[in-house]
């Protein structure tokens, strides 16, 4: 059963405590929230002052993607701030390794995550050492964007490499997953779907997030 990480940058910000509560009343396991800063993506959505008020209304796992610069910078914060897990990018890190061991010495879940242009070969000297590996599905920086196919080939190369290197990592697949294509993505071995759009975008996101858990 697939792991169902609704994603917040795709809720109504007017009515934010309530999207966490409809969120909490779900069958959903995690809340995926996406930090960006405008330097490494071209947007920025918000910090750790928006997730210390959602973790207060929150009773899910806290899934915190850092789509920023200088990441190691700000673990301290967003551990103060409520997240279960940091998700740090490849392309930030030129200490990931040292970063990896800095979030999981913090008592947190560590993921790497990779930008679609990337080769799943990149992670080969990490992959051991994280405990989920974020692969973006779509260019990172803004939500409701197609899912890029090519991701599904992806996911099998990192599921062999998971096995090859006796890792216990989670893939956190984030980018363009809908109720059209989660089977398939499930199928080439992702543990869980972040879905915003499809979720928040939904006339019924109770319903949405169910059917994303049958899978």
């Amino acid at each position: 059963m697939a792991i169902v990480a609704p994603s917040l940058l795709a809720a109504d910000f007017l009515h934010l405590q309530h999207e966490v509560e409809m969120v909490n009343q779900s069958e959903a396991d995690w809340l995926h929230l996406d930090v960006m800063d405008g330097q490494f993506v071209p947007n920025i959505s918000f910090g750790p002052m928006v997730i210390e008020f959602v973790k207060k209304v929150t009773t899910k796992t806290c899934d915190v993607h850092l789509m920023i610069e200088e990441p190691s910078r700000y673990f301290e914060q967003f551990k103060k701030a409520g997240a279960d897990h940091i998700n740090i990018h490849i392309e930030t890190c030129p200490r990931l390794h040292q970063d990896i061991q800095q979030i999981k010495a913090m008592g947190l879940k560590a993921g790497v995550a990779i930008n679609p242009h990337n080769p799943a070969s990149l992670l080969s000297d990490i992959i051991a050492d994280v405990d989920i590996v974020l692969v973006m599905s779509v260019n990172p920086g803004f939500g409701g964007q197609q899912f890029i196919p090519n991701t599904l080939n992806k996911i099998r190369e990192i599921k062999k490499l998971i096995r090859e290197k006796g890792s216990s990592a989670l893939i956190n697949i984030d980018g363009g997953v809908t109720l059209g294509n989660a089977a398939e993505i499930v199928a080439a071995g992702a543990d869980v779907l972040v879905a915003g759009s499809t979720v928040f975008g939904s006339k019924d996101p109770l319903g949405a997030i169910r059917e994303l858990k049958k899978l």
